[in-house]
């Protein structure tokens, strides 16, 4: 593998890679203005800005690995007594979109930089992985236990899935204000191969020692560095191996669904008094998306119903 050089900064970007003889495979991604379009959407402050920023650093990481064009990931938190009442995000064919809503209350409360406890008491992460191809529904729950979201997303892989998995997210406030995210998956194939039945996982073999390893000297300043390119990243974590095939890399958008026609035909779907009684006294009914914050005003008279 040679040390490529490419002037351009990259970012809302990911590129997947392989390493043969490690029977390893890894996803690194850089987000920057569609986190930034994400997060203008609400005026988070700055703990739950940063958190939101990981959740959706970690949906493309692991939503980027799905070989469904179609197929989405979604994750999403149950809470009990934290400042997170809900947390919520998911990847659809490089479509980012997500919100948390929580309690300024208690999070004023909290220390200025509350812990994952502060944040969610006794809370869990769900993770779901919806093929559209085939129909099939995936979904696995830890607990939100560790330091970091990211910690649980990890215990994911190993619990539910019993892939050795490493993950590390971090983000970077920029001179600008903006804020920069990166993040770096890596897994260990036992038998070097995608696809196949992953029997006799062993989380202590020497291969994937050797790559986790490696992937942990990763720091955040690398990740979320919008001037160093994704490839470079890689070569300077596996420049001594044998073989690293690196993959075609994918862009990322910010994506609501919702649309004026989409929210028309949801509404559509209800009979003439639930509109009604949905409607406010000029007849409008308004549609707030919790993702991007639009507000759709529609008529209640003038729905069409389903037929």
């Amino acid at each position: 593998m040679t040390d490529p050089i490419t002037p351009a900064s990259v970012t809302d970007q990911t590129l997947g890679f392989t390493i043969p003889a490690r029977h390893a495979r890894g996803r690194i991604v850089r987000l920057g203005p569609v986190l930034d379009r994400v997060l203008a959407a609400h005026r988070y402050p700055p703990a739950i800005a940063a958190l939101l920023a990981e959740a959706l650093t970690l949906c493309a990481l692991m939503g980027s690995t799905l070989k469904d064009a179609a197929g989405q990931l979604t994750m999403q938190t149950r809470t009990e007594a934290g400042v997170v009442q809900l947390l919520v995000c998911d990847y659809r064919g490089g479509e980012l979109r997500g919100y948390i809503e929580y309690d300024a209350d208690r999070l004023a409360e909290a220390p200025e930089t509350p812990s994952l406890f502060a944040l969610f008491g006794q809370g869990y992460l769900a993770i779901t992985f919806d093929l559209a191809t085939t129909g099939e529904r995936y979904q696995g729950i830890v607990p939100l236990d560790g330091d970091t979201l990211t910690d649980a997303a990890e215990r994911y892989f190993v619990q539910s899935e019993q892939i050795p998995t490493l993950l590390r997210v971090g983000a970077v406030r920029q001179p600008d204000g903006s804020l920069v995210s990166g993040g770096l998956l890596l897994q260990h194939l036992p038998d070097g191969e995608e696809g196949r039945e992953r029997l006799h996982v062993r989380l202590d073999h020497p291969e994937w020692e050797h790559v986790a390893t490696l992937g942990g000297t990763i720091g955040v300043d690398e990740l979320a560095d919008p001037t160093l390119p994704l490839e470079t990243v890689v070569w300077r974590l596996f420049n001594e191996e044998s073989e690293v095939r690196v993959l075609p890399g994918s862009g990322l958008t910010r994506g609501c669904r919702c649309t004026p026609e989409h929210i028309l035909g949801v509404l559509a779907k209800f009979g003439v008094e639930e509109r009604r009684e949905m409607a406010d006294e000029h007849g409008i009914i308004a549609v707030d998306c919790a993702f991007c914050s639009t507000n759709f005003p529609v008529d209640a008279e003038k729905l069409e119903p389903v037929r």
